[in-house]
């Protein structure tokens, strides 16, 4: 109804922030984005990875993908920003590329499996042609260099109603900054949350410690060298037990690794932050030397890291009250899980739509927050759950090769066993058969709620052809724990006795 269609503030201009700007004018709102950094500046996709300060995005120059519930989301909403992402240099990563030779092979195209990519490229380049196009937009006003210095709130009773924004464009005078709706995109370090609180408000958390920090380094491929070809017995993403790792290819021959340790690691963690060790450690995977050898690429930065990960879920409605009317939290702002498994951006656009449809159906204030509150859960706390799930399973196997430097923990009890027996039946169905394949594929990519294509019988059927018939690809190619802490500690020893030369030179 048109009754609906209000005046909109939204606060952070990341992409979780530009996705509800778009879903949010494309519905006949006004929108107001307000950021506090600078625009990305003139040129390419290299100008604006290298020459943008991001202080407000902690993970700008972190690896990023849009799984294919973001691609689709976007395709079908947005079909020449799409075109504006492919013509940056963005690559869409299908479905059929992700096979490996032996199952491409073999390979029947199924009329969903377009559906199932993904869209890779440098964040930078992301956010730059989300800003521009959105900039372009209809019903959107972008606001830069912009600090929100607190909330504007109306007491009725004992209920909050937000009504806008205090902020200070830098250099210039306070302001006020009047509207329908304020919504909180500032991403995981969002400070609008303190502003609510600052009126008052109790906000309950949801608190998970990932127990992980994760150092990025980029690369570019040198001339004349192709990517790799996926080969299952060197990938180019894996876990150790003791280190994760993965290749993010990027546009322009540009690609990030990634290698993600627990945090009392100490040893290791103190010599990949050297960027020379960094690149030593890499080498030492097949799968990542295969990209980051001396004939293959060159480094494009140094390694830099990334730590306090928490999954985090902030409650604004507490037994069917709402902590505020007319205020929401959307993306990281209210919802993040692990950044290590890509979700983000996803569950970012996700909730973008869930706010988009709420304020479209219904114009009650307090119905509003009490029903996007509910889709909220009904959306994405199954993927929250599952990412918890996957933590909790990762620390514990990182703990016990901290303690004796075995593979993973030999299961106990006749349960664990068999749970443990099944899941290496579905790791290696997975690799060697498509439906599998296909089924986690959807999982993976968030068409679905997790573990949804696990009630498909023919999943069920033929997974258990693999049980016993291998350990599901548990055992990835690379070096032992003791092996990677040997060659720091040669590295070191090499490094102290080349100081001590020059130093008698």
């Amino acid at each position: 109804m048109e009754s609906n269609k209000v005046n909109v503030i939204i606060v952070g201009a990341g992409i979780t922030g530009l996705c509800t700007g778009l879903a949010l004018a494309k519905a006949g709102h006004q929108v107001t984005v307000v950021e506090r950094d600078t625009p990305p500046p003139e040129g390419g996709p290299d100008e604006a990875f290298f020459g943008w300060n991001r202080r407000g995005a902690a993970q700008f120059r972190h690896p990023h993908a849009f799984l294919a519930v973001m691609s689709n989301l976007l395709q079908e909403s947005f079909p020449d920003l799409i075109d504006d992402f492919f013509a940056a240099g963005a690559r869409k990563v299908s479905f059929e590329s992700m096979l490996p030779p032996d199952l491409k092979s073999r390979y029947r195209p199924d009329p969903e499996d377009e559906k199932l990519w993904i869209m890779m490229c440098r964040r930078a380049t992301m956010e730059t042609v989300f800003r521009r196009y959105a900039e372009r937009a209809a019903g959107i006003e972008i606001r830069s260099n912009v600090n929100v210095t607190g909330l504007i709130t109306e007491q009725s009773a004992d209920l909050t109603t937000v009504t806008g924004i205090t902020l200070k464009q830098r250099g210039g005078e306070s302001e006020q900054l009047l509207a329908d709706i304020v919504v909180d995109a500032g991403g995981r370090n969002s400070k609008l949350r303190d502003r609510l609180r600052d009126t008052g408000a109790t906000i309950e958390s949801e608190v998970d410690d990932a127990e992980i920090i994760y150092y990025t380094r980029h690369y570019k491929l040198l001339p004349g060298v192709e990517e790799p070809e996926r080969d299952p017995a060197e990938p180019s993403t894996g876990d150790l037990g003791f280190i994760k790792f993965g290749v993010f290819p990027g546009d322009g021959g540009h690609f990030a690794v990634i290698v993600c340790i627990h945090r009392e690691e100490t040893e290791l963690l103190e010599a990949i932050r050297d960027s020379e060790t960094y690149d030593r450690i890499c080498r030492s995977i097949p799968g990542l030397n295969r990209w980051v050898a001396e004939d293959k690429a060159e480094a494009t930065t140094g390694s830099f890291g990334f730590s306090d990960i928490h999954a985090a879920w902030h409650h604004y409605v507490t037994d069917k009250k709402p902590v505020a009317l007319n205020y929401f939290a959307v993306g990281d702002a209210a919802v993040r899980t692990n950044p290590l498994y890509g979700r983000g951006c996803s569950t970012g656009i996700i909730h973008a739509h869930v706010l988009a449809n709420v304020l479209d159906e219904i114009a009650s204030p307090h119905e509003r927050a009490l029903v996007f509150d509910q889709r909220t859960e009904e959306e994405l706390r199954p993927i929250f759950q599952a990412s918890l799930a996957d933590d909790k399973k990762a620390i514990k196997r990182a703990r016990a090769m901290m303690a004796d430097d075995t593979t993973t923990p030999r299961p106990r009890g006749v349960r664990n066993r068999l749970q443990s027996l099944f899941g290496n039946a579905m790791r290696e169905a997975i690799r060697k058969d498509v439906h599998v394949l296909r089924g986690a594929m959807r999982t993976f990519n968030l068409m679905e709620k997790p573990g949804e294509f696990m009630k498909d019988w023919r999943v069920i059927a033929r997974t258990l052809r693999f049980i016993g018939r291998g350990d599901g690809g548990s055992r990835v190619n690379g070096p032992s724990r003791g092996e990677i802490l040997s060659l720091i500690a040669r590295n070191s020893h090499e490094d102290v006795t080349r100081e001590r030369d020059i130093a008698q030179v």
